[in-house]
């Protein structure tokens, strides 16, 4: 599937990629994910795409986005829209697939990479993926089928040169549960303690 002489490039969806790897229950380390890829061909590019509310004193993404900022990826964010829906609901939109299909098109006019890897299932990617193809490009799309339901649109899943299951990366990727920060564990023992008094 991959090539070590290919220039591959990353795409990824954070909050697809999130709510993704959530349903198969367990958390991205980005830096294996680095390694996985650059493991397997000549890694180009990783690019991670996010929506941030701005007006929030304090965001629980903005230390990822750091480290990832530092850590060689090229981070793209943009302030996501809250809006009010018809039921009277709080609702923030951030959708950043524009931003995703206008960096792979100019990667793929540029020539400079020849492997395509999408970490989306967003059924939205099918055009850009058959673009991508109009061009000579070899295009991977990773989510899961694992979930119920899947993550990933059929289309999108059929017109990939090759379908990966984020699940099937899980020992590659996945972070250590040991290393998940304290507070969480915190919480936990929290909520472990509350149960044994009721």
């Amino acid at each position: 599937m991959f090539d070590p002489r290919e220039k591959i490039a990353l795409f990824i969806d954070g909050a697809n990629l999130y709510a993704t790897s959530r349903a198969l229950g367990f958390d991205i380390d980005y830096r294996k994910l680095l390694e996985h890829f650059q493991a397997k061909a000549y890694l180009l590019r990783a690019y991670y795409y996010t929506a941030l509310i701005e007006d929030q004193e304090y965001s629980s993404i903005r230390p990822l986005i750091d480290w990832l900022d530092y850590n060689g990826y090229k981070v793209v964010t943009k302030p996501a829209k809250e809006f009010t829906d018809a039921a009277g609901r709080r609702k923030i939109k951030g959708n950043m697939d524009i931003e995703l299909t206008i960096d792979a098109l100019e990667l793929a006019v540029a020539q400079s990479a020849d492997h395509f890897v999408i970490f989306s299932g967003d059924g939205d990617f099918l055009r850009l993926v058959e673009a991508l193809q109009r061009r000579g490009r070899k295009v991977s799309v990773i989510s899961t089928l694992a979930s119920q339901p899947p993550m990933i649109s059929d289309d999108l899943r059929r017109q990939a040169d090759h379908f990966i299951d984020l699940a099937t990366m899980r020992n590659e990727i996945g972070r250590n549960p040991a290393e998940r920060p304290a507070r969480r564990i915190e919480a936990q023992h929290d909520m472990d303690a509350d149960d044994e008094a009721l």
